[in-house]
């Protein structure tokens, strides 16, 4: 199959077409700029509770189009280094990040290659979900890694509630999502995210929820703004692969919205 673009730091990049794309991507192409589950409010709520300022080093994974980067940035850290794998994504995150101290390196987030003990905060969005629970492990233990002591790692996640949600429940959640979205989706419970930071070093000192409404459309107008919201739903309606896409997708979080949700929890290196 002829391989399609996608647009990428306002260039022409080569991608998969619409129908095969990763869905955060496709929305990405759709014009949507907030990809996180639990919306701009959450992200917001992330970066409070990191208290990110100016003596801070800072590293971020999987900085995806850069609107967390953009808002870490005004806070004027010491230092900010993104770890993106993506060439495409990474490029446009270069768009945003200028000056000494700042840089955007292509790499994986569970081998980053940085210095031990060179950060103060570090933290991802949107990403373990998508990993193996091996693969979770050892991304948060390169958190861990680059953590000084009293160092703040955070994370916000798509979660799976209750905590004793059935194992047969949580299977097809996991196969209606990674079939629509076209990569795999591996969300925990709560109790599971908190295990899991704990597991590696972590105390977790701060958590917040929300409910998985990232394509909703008052979520959308929310998030974007009037005017990115507009041009979002204009691309959707005038592009029939990616409006059935969309649908999808959102038919799918609608489907399971009493046991999906996006959680935010921030620990501290011991």
């Amino acid at each position: 199959m002829a391989m399609r673009t996608t647009i990428s730091g306002g260039r022409a990049q080569p991608g998969p077409p619409p129908e095969k794309m990763p869905g955060h991507w496709l929305l990405a192409k759709m014009g949507k700029r907030v990809l996180r589950p639990g919306g701009i409010e959450l992200t917001r709520r992330l970066l409070e509770e990191l208290n990110i300022g100016p003596t801070d080093d800072v590293v971020e994974f999987a900085p995806g189009l850069g609107v967390t980067a953009q808002l870490t940035l005004a806070r004027q850290p010491a230092s900010y280094t993104a770890i993106e794998r993506d060439d495409n994504a990474a490029a446009t995150v270069r768009s945003y990040v200028h000056g000494p101290h700042r840089r955007c390196i292509v790499g994986d987030a569970a081998g980053t290659g940085l210095d031990s003990e060179s950060a103060t905060v570090v933290y991802g969005e949107a990403m373990l979900s998508m990993q193996l629970p091996q693969m979770k492990s050892q991304i948060v233990q390169e958190a861990h890694r680059l953590l000084r002591s009293g160092g703040r790692y955070g994370i916000h996640e798509l979660c799976l509630i209750p905590d004793d949600l059935a194992e047969e429940t949580r299977n097809a959640i996991a196969h209606d999502l990674s079939a629509e979205i076209h990569v795999g989706v591996r969300p925990l419970t709560v109790a599971e995210w908190r295990r899991l930071l704990e597991s590696e070093g972590f105390l977790v000192q701060s958590a917040a929820s929300s409910p998985m409404h990232l394509l909703e459309p008052w979520r959308i107008v929310k998030d974007e703004g009037l005017g990115g919201a507009l041009r979002f739903f204009w691309n959707v309606a005038w592009q029939p692969t990616g409006r059935r896409r969309v649908l999808a997708m959102r038919q799918i979080f609608r489907k399971w919205k009493d046991h999906l949700a996006a959680i935010v929890l921030v620990g501290r290196k011991l």
